[in-house]
C-alpha cells in the first residue's frame, strides 16, 4: 500500500546496515552459522524455542509463587527468565541473519516481528531488574505483559514461514522423473554455461563440465530464485536472487541463506538429447556422460 512506503527506506537501509556488518574476515562463515547451512535447517527456528520455554516457565512459576509465596518458585521463575533472555539474544541475531535476505512483502512482516521481540526482550529485562531490586509484583507484570507481545511476535513469525513461505524449502513440491526423460537436446548444452531446461513443469538446471554433466533442480530451495540465471564459478553455482551457492555436483548448501540442499537428478545423453531421472547425487556425481551414452546404446542405463 502507498500509505506503507513511507517504511521502505528504513526496511532497505536496516537490511544494507546488517550487509555490511558481515563484510569482514570470517564474515561468510558467520553468516553461515547463523542462517544453519551447517545443520540442513534454519537455526532460528530452533533457538526460539528457548526464549519461548523459558518465559512459559517463568509465568508457571510465577502463579505459583503468587498462590504459595514459596522461595523455589521464585528461584525457579527468574532463572527461567534469565534463560529466555540470554535464548533471546541468540534467535535475534540469527533471525536478523536471515531477514536481510528476505523481500516484500515478507520483509515488513519481519521487521514487525523483529521490533515485537525486542519490545518482549526489553519487557522481560525489565522484569529482572524489578525482581532484583524486591519489586516481584512489578517483575510479574512486565513478565506478563513481555510474554503477551512475545506472543504476538509468534504469531507473525508463524505467518513469515506457512504464510510467507520464508525458512521452507522451495524445491520439497517439485516432481522428479524416476526413470530416464529427456529434458533437452544435447547441441543445446554449452560446456560451463548453465542451462534451464523442464520435466512436466519442474524446471532443470543443467551445467556440462567437460566430459560430465550435472542436473540440479533448478528452483533455489531458499526462496525460489533460477538458479540458470545466476552465476557459476568452477563447480559451484550462485542464486541471481540472494547469493546462495551450491554445488553442481551434489546440490549441498555451500554458502547460505539457503539451508537446505537443491535436489540432484543423474543425467545422460541419449540420441542426442540429455535425459534425467531422480539420483542420489552424492553417490554419483562423478559419473562420466561417455560411460551414461554407453549404458543407453546397449539398454542397460535404466
Amino acid at each position: 500500500m502507498k500509505s506503507e512506503e513511507w517504511i521502505k527506506p528504513a526496511e532497505e537501509g536496516l537490511q544494507n546496515l546488517i550487509h555490511k556488518a558481515f563484510q569482514f574476515s570470517g564474515g561468510r562463515q558467520a553468516k553461515n552459522f547463523l542462517h544453519g547451512t551447517w545443520i540442513g535447517h534454519p537455526l532460528h527456528v530452533i533457538l526460539t524455542d528457548v526464549p519461548i520455554g523459558a518465559w512459559t516457565a517463568t509465568i508457571a512459576f510465577d502463579a505459583l509463587n503468587a498462590m504459595g509465596h514459596r522461595r523455589e518458585y521464585r528461584v525457579a521463575a527468574d532463572a527461567a527468565l534469565s534463560v529466555g533472555l540470554i535464548g533471546a539474544v541468540g534467535a535475534a541475531a540469527s533471525g536478523l541473519t536471515d531477514w536481510q535476505d528476505v523481500d516484500p512483502p515478507a520483509r515488513r512482516i519481519g521487521l514487525v516481528h523483529g521490533l515485537l521481540n525486542v519490545a518482549s526482550l526489553v519487557l522481560f529485562g525489565s522484569s529482572l531488574v524489578a525482581r532484583r531490586n524486591g519489586a516481584r509484583t512489578t517483575g510479574r507484570s512486565l513478565a506478563a505483559l513481555g510474554y503477551a507481545v512475545s506472543m504476538a511476535a509468534g504469531w507473525l513469525g508463524g505467518n513469515l514461514v506457512y504464510g510467507q513461505k520464508v525458512g521452507v524449502d522451495h524445491t520439497a513440491s517439485e516432481k522428479l522423473p524416476e526413470k530416464f526423460a529427456p529434458v533437452l537436446a544435447e547441441a543445446h548444452l554449452e560446456d560451463g554455461k548453465p542451462v534451464r531446461a523442464e520435466h512436466n513443469g519442474t524446471p532443470i538446471l543443467l551445467v556440462r563440465r567437460g566430459s560430465h554433466i550435472y542436473a540440479l533442480v533448478e528452483t533455489c530451495s531458499h526462496l525460489g530464485g533460477p538458479l540458470s540465471e545466476g552465476k557459476l564459478e568452477g563447480d559451484v553455482i550462485q542464486c541471481p536472487w540472494h547469493g546462495s551457492r551450491f554445488s553442481i555436483r551434489d546440490g549441498h548448501v555451500v554458502d547460505g541463506p539457503a539451508v537446505h540442499p537443491q535436489p540432484c537428478l543423474k543425467a545422460r545423453v541419449r540420441a542426442g538429447h540429455v535425459e534425467v531421472r531422480k539420483s542420489n547425487c552424492r553417490a554419483q556425481a562423478d559419473t562420466p556422460i561417455q560411460q551414461e551414452s554407453m549404458q543407453a546404446r546397449t539398454g542397460t542405463g535404466d
